[in-house]
């Protein structure tokens, strides 16, 4: 069955052109797929709008100006967050750290990783002297032939998961569960942490605003884009909402 939106087919052409922009994505197809619907929704709405679509990214623009508002964030809403998040203005931090790496490929069996990647996990809560050797035995890391040891990490070092699981755990222990990035599965031990320091309020107050003020603008056009999209007539293709999980019929 091809796929069409609102009557219009989307081509096998068109597709792969997109799917070019996605290879960074978990799910290329899917990724490609979501964008084209929307792209071609949008292209719709900006026609019975009466605007000029013969430059469509101009068109789209044009009528997420008129119909996405958001509010200004306020002195109080960058002080709270602030407030909140201390570690995301902290400079300096460092953390010292070793992991084990389950390596995802286009061939493993990711449940079965999972499973095992979570059984030396179990096994070094109850053994964790046996962190270097278990890296040794199972990452596929070269910091494996160390023990895993990764050396001393800075913020922006890592991937976010990695550095999210590294920053806030507690120096000495385990990270109680399995992360995972794009490069795989990870078990990691955290052997130290430096303290860094918290910037003045007023040194990252623009960069607070700015953040999110662009967060806002993010959610609002994500409702949009979704009320456009439900309103859609879709055809071999199950769009949930603008990010969501879609799959071909």
């Amino acid at each position: 069955m091809s796929i069409q939106v609102n009557g219009v087919e989307i081509t096998d052409a068109e597709i792969d052109a997109e799917m070019r922009h996605h290879q960074d994505a978990s799910r290329p197809l899917d990724a490609a797929l979501r964008a084209l619907v929307i792209k071609r929704v949008v292209v719709d709405q900006a026609c019975r709008a009466g605007l000029d679509v013969s430059d469509p990214e101009q068109a789209a623009a044009q009528l997420l100006e008129q119909h996405v508002a958001c509010p200004v964030a306020t002195e109080e809403d960058c002080h709270r967050h602030y407030l909140q998040h201390p570690a995301h203005f902290t400079v300096g931090a460092l953390a010292q750290a070793s992991h084990i790496l389950f390596q995802v490929t286009p061939e493993v069996d990711l449940d079965r990783l999972r499973l095992k990647a979570n059984a030396v996990l179990d096994e070094l809560k109850a053994e964790p002297d046996r962190f270097a050797e278990l890296a040794k035995l199972y990452s596929n890391c070269p910091s494996g032939a160390l023990g895993g040891n990764l050396g001393q990490l800075s913020q922006g070092d890592t991937v976010p998961e990695f550095e999210r699981a590294l920053f806030s755990g507690v120096a000495g222990t385990l990270v109680d569960y399995v992360v995972e990035t794009r490069f795989g599965l990870h078990v990691i031990k955290l052997d130290r942490h430096i303290p860094g320091k918290l910037l003045p309020y007023d040194h990252v107050r623009q960069h607070i605003a700015t953040a999110l003020q662009a967060a806002s603008q993010d959610r609002a056009t994500k409702l949009y884009l979704d009320a456009l999209v439900a309103q859609a007539h879709l055809e071999g293709v199950n769009l949930a909402g603008a990010d969501g999980v879609l799959a071909t019929d």
